[in-house]
């Protein structure tokens, strides 16, 4: 692997420890606040919603820009966004900043990985990058557990930070105002470490800055990426996966507080079962899945659907631990070689950038549609057990429709030859 994909790793890796992290602290804002609990999966619906939004003119930016470059001034919108937080701004608009500054960040960062290593490294540079990004998840929602945890608020040094800061003036009152300044701090590492990944050298001809084209233009990438037999089934799973993980992690906080009785300080670590899960699954696949060989690992789409439901019924942390950390590993499994194959056909029929925000936005709209669905179900007060079942169930049966579609599209490709 080319030295600077390293350091892209690391950078990557800084910036979503940071966004993991703040995650939690929001949500424990949002209880400081005395906010409705449909709030929280809300939050990242604010989050999402620039992926979806500004998917047709990222992929542009990131192709017109240094990708390191834009990186890191991605990661100075999401201090603006945490700032706004420090100084009193709604939890939700805070966090919607922040997700804008990741919607052009994510087609700057895929786009360089595809641009640094070749179709031969692809799957391992994307196992690399999956168990970075896991990793800051695991760790993030550790970080983001000891920051809202009474055990550290309660410390007297740390309420005396809290004093302090507090007679500085501008920040709002709360108990979480050091851990804001802290986070503030690891996204401006995140950029620092931006600046010092080298340039891949791949340049694209420019396209026009008009909003009318620059949607035309995307949405026929859009269609040609479905259109193609490999690219759209993978992009389809991808865009099945992301929505379940999305509302996987909130799914599991809320089950956690109703079913084993776990302050949010304590339900986050379970999320860290799962991140370790992936981590495995990810490594596995980076190392021993090949390239053509990716639509192979489909049927751990339907296996991961199955576990859901068994992870609702379990009714004790000894139990569900395991189950949550084979979620992780068939994730891995399954995600890592089908985007690498995403990838790799996103960069032959368009760019670099063009495909991942292409990618983006399919993704990103299952996270909406389905964080959106299960606010609503949360508001209408469906107990979090029978939402589990009905969601792992359908996930189930989808997996089961493409894996059947992909083998019917194998059969009919030899006959047309």
């Amino acid at each position: 692997m080319p030295s600077g994909f390293f350091l892209l790793l690391a950078a990557q890796f800084a910036s979503a420890l940071a966004d993991n992290a703040l995650l939690i602290v929001i949500i424990a804002r949002l209880v400081e606040l005395d906010l409705p609990g449909w709030w929280a999966p809300m939050l990242k619906f604010g989050f999402t919603v620039s992926y979806v939004v500004l998917a047709p003119f990222v992929g542009p930016l990131a192709d017109a820009i240094p990708k390191a470059r834009l990186m890191a001034w991605m990661n100075a919108v999401k201090l603006l966004g945490i700032l706004g937080l420090a100084l009193g701004l709604h939890p939700f608009a805070a966090f919607a900043i922040v997700g804008f500054g990741a919607s052009a960040y994510a087609p700057a960062k895929y786009g360089l990985v595809t641009e640094l290593v070749g179709p031969q490294g692809l799957v391992r540079a994307n196992g690399w990058l999956e168990v970075s990004v896991v990793c800051a998840a695991l760790f993030g929602t550790v970080l983001g557990g000891l920051l809202v945890s009474p055990w550290l608020l309660d410390q007297s040094g740390v309420q005396a930070a809290q004093q302090g800061l507090q007679t500085l003036g501008w920040l709002t009152p709360s108990r979480l105002s050091l851990s804001i300044v802290l986070l503030m701090l690891v996204y401006g590492l995140a950029a620092a470490l931006n600046l010092g990944v080298p340039d891949s050298g791949a340049r694209y001809p420019t396209s026009g800055l008009h909003p009318r084209r620059l949607c035309q233009d995307f949405w026929q990438a859009n269609r040609k990426l479905w259109a193609d037999a490999e690219g759209g089934l993978s992009l389809a799973v991808t865009t099945l996966f992301w929505g379940v993980g999305a509302t996987l992690q909130f799914a599991v906080l809320r089950w956690a507080a109703d079913v084993l009785h776990l302050p949010l300080s304590q339900a986050a670590y379970l999320q860290a079962a799962v991140a370790v899960g992936v981590i495995a699954g990810a490594g596995a696949a980076g190392r021993w899945v090949p390239l053509h060989a990716a639509k192979r690992m489909l049927v751990f789409g339907v296996l991961l659907g199955l576990l859901i439901p068994a992870i609702a019924s379990a009714d004790s942390l000894f139990a569900a631990l395991p189950l949550l950390v084979l979620v992780g590993a068939v994730g891995g499994l399954m995600v890592v070689p089908l985007n690498a194959l995403l990838q790799h056909r996103g960069y032959k029929l368009l760019s670099a950038g063009r495909s991942i925000a292409v990618q983006g936005f399919n993704e990103n709209a299952s996270v909406l549609v389905m964080l959106a669905i299960y606010a609503a179900l949360l508001a209408l007060d469906v107990s979090i057990v029978t939402l589990m079942w009905g969601f792992g169930l359908c996930i189930a049966s989808l997996m089961g429709l493409l894996i059947w579609r992909a083998r019917r599209q194998a059969e009919i490709k030899p006959c047309a030859v």
